[in-house]
């Protein structure tokens, strides 16, 4: 920490200092008598620009920028799984519980708990050799989570000493390993990683499980897989940031890291006050065994906000590597993007459109890109879900960062403000909406769910299409012109809208769907569309086909039907048989009378 260089300019989070010739571009510095954590973000001979990640306000020239030789990393070990962070990993908790309502500046780049102490069981013997990556203890950290002790990545050799099972903290040495140049490693619970550089794998694996929500509109209709990107679009009060809730609380994924990039704080207070209240729905244990929150609210400071994304990313690659299925919501890429713009306007770089840096495409696409399906270094298999929220203003799909977005993932799940305002949620519209995954996940469909979802699915969307072109005649003339060939299709999506995509986050029955319940409620749908299209082609008036009762029922059925009763579902298809089947013996009687 010998560099040193004096600070000449200062605005907002923006500072420049000379005497920076010695320093090196990403690397980690502290700012002023406080010691404010920044990062170099540019050299220009001995002039260094760095971007500081707290409040600057009582910074004063002349004074000195440290150099600290590394750039910006995570310390990864036992105590992040339930954790609380800020954008660059300071346990909010415990700022809290010392007595302190703010970050204080310069209060350092505190981490994991480094006092606590862990039960490792040691797996490495004295004579194994390891190679990066390799799992060489595991700590029971949650009810859900077995933290894997892993090789820090770049390191090999043989084990020339091991500790014996015990209680030990993160700072402990575990084991030393010997190099081939004889060079020692000491070889402990935690590691650190820098946050901007993706942590390597052995190769990456093809797409092909779905990643289980149990929200109907997304596990059939528009797919996320794991190992996926994912945008969810909307405008403001569309349902963001609920629908990034359910799914954190109710996909498959073994670990879930929520980034509250930038949001109100009021918001973030809600999911750090529901979600240690949570159950996961699989286990019966606190959901928070499982999650990590990141909180950087939209009075932080900005340039923490750019970094939160690149901390919940590197934590997700980190549980990864130990062969953990991990989904990162970030709650939303706009926010960062806007801290962007602010950073790279106090740099004085030359605005793109809306003002956004002409980089911004590029930065949100090495961001996505860090997802993936992989075999892992130590031969496990991992993945990292990227789950983004945008938010456009004004509800503006053309805007920059909604169409960068748009371009990168792979299913695009965009919010609609006029469902949102009739109260249907989750308000993903199914005609803006696509999911690129459909083609990927056929065969596991196929082999998971039933052989004819896939089918079924597109069946219901080109009924879902077909109604939203005649709405449009609707509109003009009149639902009473339509044929009942074509009235019925109405009829048909009313059920499928309010009856199937709709869901209530909030009733026990309906927050989550399995997907055997979903099918079996898609193929309710689909036979009362067979059969009364059948009836409606044999001349039988719409008044007579559309009984109220047995339709109601049918748009009830998410609330009546639970999992422990999936007969009721028989009788619900007995029900339209027998109503059919009497109506259209009834036509066919009073037909050959008058014949």
């Amino acid at each position: 920490m010998s560099n040193q260089g004096n600070i000449i300019y200062i605005n907002g989070p923006v500072v420049k200092a000379n005497n920076m010739e010695d320093f090196s571009v990403r690397e980690m510095v502290m700012v002023g008598e406080k010691k404010l954590i920044g990062e170099v973000i540019s050299l220009e001979k001995d002039i260094g620009t760095v971007q500081v990640y707290e409040e600057t306000s009582g910074l004063k020239t002349n004074e000195k920028i440290i150099g600290t030789g590394s750039p910006l990393s995570l310390k990864l070990g036992p105590g992040i799984i339930g954790n609380i962070f800020d954008g660059i990993e300071r346990p909010l908790s415990e700022i809290y519980s010392s007595g302190l309502k703010f970050i204080p500046e310069g209060i350092g780049l505190l981490s994991i708990d480094e006092k606590k102490l862990w039960h490792a069981d040691i797996l490495a013997k004295v004579g194994d050799v390891l190679k990066s990556d390799d799992i060489f203890a595991t700590v029971q950290e949650t009810s859900m989570v077995t933290h894997k002790i892993m090789v820090p990545p770049g390191i090999e050799g043989k084990v020339v000493s091991a500790a014996d099972s015990g209680e030990y903290t993160i700072c402990d040495t575990l084991a030393v390993l010997e190099d081939s140049l004889g060079k020692k490693h000491e070889l402990k619970m935690e590691q650190e990683w820098p946050v901007r550089v993706p942590r390597p794998v052995k190769m990456r694996m093809p797409i092909e499980k779905l990643l289980v929500t149990g929200q109907r509109v997304i596990d059939i209709f528009f797919p996320i897989a794991k190992g996926g990107t994912a945008a969810i679009p909307g405008g403001f009060g569309t349902g963001k940031t609920i629908t990034q809730h359910q799914l954190a609380k109710w996909s498959d994924a073994d670990i879930i890291v929520y980034v509250g990039c930038g949001e109100r704080g009021n918001e973030m207070t809600e999911v750090l006050e529901d979600f240690p209240k949570l159950r996961d729905p699989r286990t019966g244990n606190p959901l928070m065994d499982r999650t990590v929150l990141i909180a950087n609210t939209s009075n932080m400071p900005v340039a923490a906000r750019e970094a939160s994304i690149y901390t919940g990313i590197t934590i997700a690659e980190y549980f990864r590597d130990m062969g953990y299925s991990v989904a990162i919501m970030a709650d939303s890429t706009s926010r960062w993007a806007e801290a962007l713009r602010e950073i790279a306007g106090r740099l004085e770089e030359m605005p793109a459109e809306e003002g956004y840096p002409a980089y911004l495409a590029s930065r949100l696409a090495a961001f996505y890109e860090r997802a993936g399906y992989v075999k892992n270094l130590n031969g496990t298999e991992g993945s990292v879900t990227i789950i983004g929220a945008v938010s456009p203003a004004g509800g503006d799909f053309s805007e920059p960062v909604t169409q960068s977005t748009k371009r990168i993932v792979g299913a695009f799940l965009a919010l609609d403000r006029e469902l949102a305002h009739a109260r249907h949620f989750p308000s993903i519209n199914w005609i803006s909406s696509y999911s690129g995954y459909i083609p990927m996940l056929e065969d596991w469909f196929k082999e998971n769910v039933a052989p004819d979802i896939v089918d079924l699915r597109a069946k219901m969307m080109r009924i879902l299409q077909e109604e939203d072109k005649l709405m449009d005649i609707v509109k003009l003339v009149g639902e009473d012109v339509l044929p009942d060939e074509q009235r019925i299709i109405l009829e048909i999506a009313k059920i499928i809208k309010s009856g199937y995509l709709q869901q209530n986050a909030y009733h026990p029955q309906d927050a989550y769907a399995p997907l055997s319940r979903q099918y079996k409620m898609l193929k309710i749908i689909d036979k009362l569309y067979d059969r009364a299209s059948a009836c409606i082609k044999k001349g039988i008036p719409l008044s007579k086909v559309k009984e109220e009762t047995l339709f109601s029922d049918i748009i009830m059925m998410k609330y009546n039907i639970s999992d422990d009763k999936p007969e009721i579902f028989d009788e619900l298809s007995k029900r339209i048989d027998n109503h059919y089947d009497s109506l259209e013996s009834m036509y066919k009687e009073g037909a050959a009378n008058e014949g």
